[in-house]
């Protein structure tokens, strides 16, 4: 099915001539003269997106826009301008125009600023979708304008084959952002394959990679397809990949420039047709001027860099954020979503979040559990969120109430390492190295955070 483009515009040359441009594009277009025919062909056509001439007779194209939105915020709008009224078009898109497009018009202009916007209202219903089915796993939830600004950097990202480099502290949703662009990218029938960098040595980073033949080292009793092969037609995904050895990182860069590779003990080339979305919470640029990162692989990389915003500048999406939390709690459970008082809500905008969506998740979850009734209220957010809280008083009631001594000394020092990794942003080696505690200790209590 081709999309439906509404064209309003008054002057009757314009409207036959883009109208003919478009339907060569394989676009269905419906047409209107004013503002109020064009709000009466959207109840009844219900286009995908509408150009919209801001110079009209009776109801203007401003107005008119305020009416879409008001009624129909899903639909796309982009303003078409004649000259000098930039600044016009400017306060348009406060209205909520996606974009606008000065006359006269420049043919290539109109087709990319069209599927721009129907990328980013593809992206609106696939998040849409997904809060409702996994919330917690793919979803970028919230209508902030970081948020907003970083879905419109993705629905322009997406449908490209450029390779894309994700940036932003723990926490943030780096991963969610990846499977994103792969979900709304031309190849989203094909696989999404991740591999944590953090999380294997250079050897096994490479042996997952490549895959093996039988035979090909001590243990290999059968041939294995490495990911890179498994991803062919698809997405690779390199996660935290400022954590890849220098080694590892000149052999990725010359595969993927090569579009082939040989498994581990074999001798056959296989074609590789491949994306490639990398993130990474470092800082490359230092990374490379240290000699820790290839500046040729940041480069190759870096082709759409997309920065994940942290919490503290997203705030107003913490209340959807806890709606969607608890909503998805409750279908896992089977049971009434709880809520969170206005109160408790404004308590949480006010704190830093240096876990970021990560620990507010955490938090959700604890609430979720801890509380018994169905509202959240001011007294029930703990400390560090709620500073009105008595933390020697709390602390040492919770602690007495346990009948172990051992058991209280460990729930302390869960506590302790659980609020010290929060201060760290999560970070296991920084927050190891100040609190005098092994990287293993810290490990455990990060891994029962995130299972929480």
């Amino acid at each position: 099915m081709f999309p439906t483009i509404l064209i309003v515009d008054d002057e009757a040359s314009i409207l036959k001539s883009l109208s003919g441009i478009l339907m060569d594009e394989g676009f269905e277009i419906i047409t209107a003269t004013n503002g109020y025919e064009a709000l009466q062909r959207i109840e009844e056509e219900a286009p995908d997106m509408v150009l919209l001439d801001i110079w009209m007779p009776g109801m203007d194209g401003i107005d008119t826009l305020k009416e879409i939105k008001k009624h129909h915020p899903s639909v796309q709008v982009v303003m078409i301008t004649g000259h000098g009224t930039i600044e016009t078009a400017v306060n348009a898109t406060k209205v909520g125009a996606y974009d606008f497009i000065e006359k006269p018009l420049n043919v290539d202009r109109v087709i990319v600023a069209i599927n721009n916007s129907l990328n980013f209202r593809r992206l609106e219903e696939e998040n849409r979708y997904l809060r409702k089915k996994t919330i917690e796993k793919y979803a970028i939830t919230g209508n902030s304008k970081a948020s907003s600004e970083l879905k419109k950097q993705i629905s322009i990202a997406a449908p490209t084959e450029a390779w894309i480099l994700i940036s932003g502290e723990n926490g943030t949703g780096k991963e969610l952002v990846a499977r994103t662009l792969h979900q709304l990218s031309n190849r989203s029938a094909q696989p999404l394959v991740d591999i944590n960098c953090a999380a294997l040595t250079d050897e096994g980073l490479v042996s997952e990679l490549l895959g093996h033949e039988k035979g090909a080292f001590p243990g290999a009793s059968a041939k294995k397809k490495g990911k890179f092969e498994i991803s062919h037609g698809g997405t690779i995904f390199f996660d935290e990949i400022g954590n890849m050895g220098m080694k590892t990182q000149s052999m990725i860069l010359r595969i993927l420039e090569e579009r082939q590779f040989q498994r581990l003990g074999g001798s056959r080339t296989i074609p590789l047709d491949v994306r490639v979305i990398a993130c990474t919470n470092m800082d490359l640029k230092k990374a490379i001027e240290k000699g820790d990162f290839r500046e040729d692989l940041y480069y190759r990389l870096n082709v759409i860099p997309i920065e994940v915003p942290p919490l503290r500048e997203r705030i107003r999406d913490i209340p959807d954020l806890v709606k969607a939390f608890f909503s998805k709690i409750a279908e896992d459970a089977r049971t009434t979503p709880k809520s969170m008082a206005p109160e408790a809500q404004k308590a949480l905008q006010r704190y830093d979040w240096p876990g970021n969506v990560r620990e507010l998740k955490n938090l959700v979850d604890r609430l979720d559990i801890m509380v018994e009734k169905d509202i959240i209220d001011m007294e029930d957010i703990p400390l560090p969120y709620n500073p009105k809280k008595n933390m020697p008083e709390t602390q040492l009631e919770s602690l007495l109430e346990i009948d172990s001594l051992k058991a209280a000394e460990k729930a302390f020092q869960e506590e302790f390492i659980r609020r010290k990794l929060t201060q760290n942003q999560l970070e296991i080696s920084s927050t190891a190295k100040k609190i005098g505690a092994s990287k293993s200790q810290v490990k455990n209590v990060l891994q029962k955070m995130t299972d929480a």
